[in-house]
């Protein structure tokens, strides 16, 4: 019989869950890791035409850069068209990583959903392999994380930040809001794989209990 268990630690625990995992997943797609330097808008020879500057910006495999003679455009998309036109090796070993982590977030992540209704899997509580999974995406994601500023040498950097850009030195650039992002979601991993055992402690503690022996499909406890 499926009985749905839920509490204020599982609930908080299946939500941070979900939103770690897109988090993770935006910022590995989003080109705006690295944002170049200020460069103008105006074509060559195009007199009257508005010079303002922008920043361009450099994601693991994307890139974003304004286009038109006005610079109203942009144009945002894949710069490789095969892993192996990545940047960098450090960033193909990134991606690798950053990758796994994602995934395996995003399979807990929907398996949380599920966690409402089902709470062990064979003799082995729900929340605990949870729990242990999002440890280990933390660690992949942290690997990931590491490797990325190695990848500043790259030639395809340095057409963004300027010639002095070398690993782990990103010169005339800034990191982007995605680069935090990751940081964040890597950090929010950990935070999950804690919350994991509170929520097992919750959903096991004796109130719930009686309420189960009492025939109750629906128990919600605070």
């Amino acid at each position: 019989m499926c009985r749905v268990i839920v509490t204020c630690r599982s609930m908080l625990w299946t939500l941070l869950s979900i939103v770690v995992a897109f988090a993770e997943l935006i910022a590995f797609m989003s080109p705006d890791w690295l944002m170049g330097f200020p460069r103008s808008d105006s074509n060559a020879g195009g007199a009257g035409v508005d010079s303002r500057e922008y920043r361009p910006s450099l994601g693991l495999y994307s890139r974003c850069l304004r286009i038109g003679s006005r610079g109203v455009g942009v144009s945002c998309g894949p710069y490789a068209g095969a892993f192996g036109e990545v940047a960098s090796g450090f960033w193909q070993a990134a991606m690798l990583f950053l990758a796994a982590g994602t995934f395996v977030l995003g399979g807990v992540a929907f398996i949380s959903i599920f966690s409402l209704c089902f709470q062990s899997i064979l003799k082995k509580s729900l929340f605990n392999i949870c729990g242990l999974l999002q440890a280990i995406a933390g660690l992949l994601l942290m690997v990931g994380l590491m490797l990325y500023p190695a990848g500043w040498g790259s030639e395809k950097v340095r057409s963004y930040c300027g010639p002095e850009a070398s690993p782990f030195k990103p010169a005339l650039c800034s990191l982007g809001w995605a680069f935090y992002a990751a940081i964040g979601g890597t950090l929010a991993s950990f935070l999950c794989a804690v919350l994991s055992a509170q929520a097992e402690i919750a959903t096991s503690s004796d109130k719930v209990q009686e309420e189960i022996e009492e025939g109750k499909s629906l128990i919600c406890v605070l």
